[in-house]
């Protein structure tokens, strides 16, 4: 039986080659080659591809891609069904009497694509026709070989452990996110005097960053490869397929993980505004900007973002006296590596030098690279926006998707990383709980405590008194 590839090989970017060789489909002009690399096929020709036979399996980029990408063309559901269907009738699995030679060089082969699948795009399988497909496929190659069965328990117990944890994941995220939105009401209606704060609760900025790393890391491993098709799907869907996304799951996880990075942003500028006292305020700052540098060291950049962007909100970047007690050089060498200049240049080079130590780690803190996630977003969404899904004659842009699927397919490989960090969950709990301001409720914090130095200023700050404090 072929070796399953891991997830950490179908993921190394090293490996990822654009160079899928032509095989016998090219022979008839169904896939379209260029300097040795497929860039368009008819979708069936694609299809045809990704279907093993007994001398021949598709390459693992392959697979990958055109996993990732066909969602946008034909429903997971579909595409199985479509490939079961069409190797019982290559393999004549429907036939009485089967040629058990031949099934026995095929299933091993059959066997990976789906152990393949179940591994990479685990969602697709809370559908339940997708197990019926998988397990009809099964039992028609276990009449060869009963082992098969065993084969099949084996993954489908796997995929089982890995949808629990998803969905525990996704229950976890669901109960915090409600738990932070209780607290943002609470603050918003009356900003109070909150009697915690961050340094009281975590004094170390390496323990902090080491715990916001615990955090992205969880977050991250709940978002499937899938999500980032679908959040652009709405952008060109076939004119012939405008339903085939209608049962799919969405893009709960990667919301969840944006919304996470806007709480940081805002729980930073909470917690130096919050402080009476100038030399209080200017003491919160310096330790996040010590935070913010450990996470740079450890590869921690969307929580590096996160605290930078916290610290640069008007509410908090209009504290003159306080930033004066700041002492700000360390802070300035962070901005310079997030400076948006080039389209974040810095950042990018930095980037590549945590994803170079990363391919060559001896321990998982080496392993560390969690992506600004909103720019990786964005790169997401101008590959999509500049290229379209077809070319003219009705061939899928592979080349396009092949693109995608390098992007996408690092950011699988980061987000599978064990956290080396032991949990302190009294700091992930005040990290998920402690209660914000809203931006209302930021400026007024910041104009009680540094007076409004113009006339715009004054009448903002009065009337914020008034609506959320009901004074006048």
């Amino acid at each position: 039986m072929p070796q399953t590839l891991t997830s950490a090989s179908m993921f190394n970017t090293s490996g990822f080659s654009h160079q899928l060789h032509p095989t016998k489909e090219d022979e008839h002009g169904m896939l379209i080659f260029q300097d040795g690399n497929l860039i368009s096929a008819s979708l069936e020709a694609l299809i045809e591809h990704l279907i093993p036979t007994v001398d021949y399996y598709p390459e693992k980029a392959y697979i990958f891609t055109f996993l990732l990408s066909s969602r946008l063309f034909i429903e997971p559901k579909e595409l199985l069904s479509k490939v079961c269907r069409m190797c019982i009738e290559q393999q004549s699995l429907d036939k009485p009497e089967l040629d058990k030679v031949r099934i026995r060089k095929f299933g091993p082969k059959i066997m990976q694509l789906l152990t393949e699948w179940t591994e990479t795009f685990p969602s697709d399988f809370r559908d339940e026709r997708m197990i019926g497909h998988l397990q009809d496929m099964i039992r028609r190659i276990a009449s060869c070989d009963e082992s098969y069965w065993k084969t099949m328990n084996q993954l489908l117990q796997t995929l089982n452990q890995k949808l629990a944890t998803l969905n525990k994941g996704e229950e976890n995220t669901v109960k915090v996110n409600a738990s932070m939105n209780d607290k943002l009401v609470v603050i918003k209606t009356k900003p109070p005097s909150i009697q915690r704060d961050i340094i009281s609760i975590c004094n170390d900025p390496y323990t902090l960053a080491q715990q916001l790393t615990r955090i992205e890391l969880e977050r991250l491993s709940l978002i499937g490869p899938e999500e980032f098709v679908q959040a652009f799907v709405h952008k060109d869907a076939l004119e012939d397929a405008k339903s085939c996304f209608s049962e799919q799951k969405k893009t709960e996880n990667l919301e969840a993980y944006v919304k996470w990075f806007n709480r940081l942003c805002y729980l930073v500028a909470t917690e130096i505004c919050m402080p009476a006292k100038k030399k209080h305020r200017a003491q919160v700052i310096e330790f996040f900007i010590d935070v913010a540098r450990e996470c740079f060291n450890i590869g921690n950049f969307n929580s590096l973002m996160a605290i930078i962007s916290g610290m640069n909100m008007s509410p908090v970047s209009r504290l003159k006296k306080t930033w004066g007690k700041v002492k700000t050089a360390k802070f300035f060498i962070l901005e310079h590596q997030m400076d948006p200049t080039g389209n974040f240049y810095n950042y990018r080079t930095a980037l590549r030098g945590a994803a170079h130590r990363s391919l060559t780690a001896h321990s998982n803190q080496e392993k560390i690279v969690i992506p600004f996630f909103s720019l990786l977003i964005k790169d997401i969404y101008f590959l999509n926006e500049g290229c379209a899904n077809r070319l003219p004659n009705g061939h899928v842009n592979f080349e396009k998707f092949l693109e995608l699927a390098k992007q996408v397919g690092e950011f699988m490989m980061w987000k599978q990383v064990t956290c080396p960090f032991e949990v302190d969950q009294n700091i992930i709990h005040y990290l998920h709980t402690a209660p914000v301001f809203s931006e209302d409720g930021l400026y007024l914090a910041s104009y009680e405590s540094e007076s409004p130095e113009n006339q715009v200023e004054k009448e903002r700050w009065k009337a914020l008194r008034s609506s959320l404090l009901g004074k006048t």
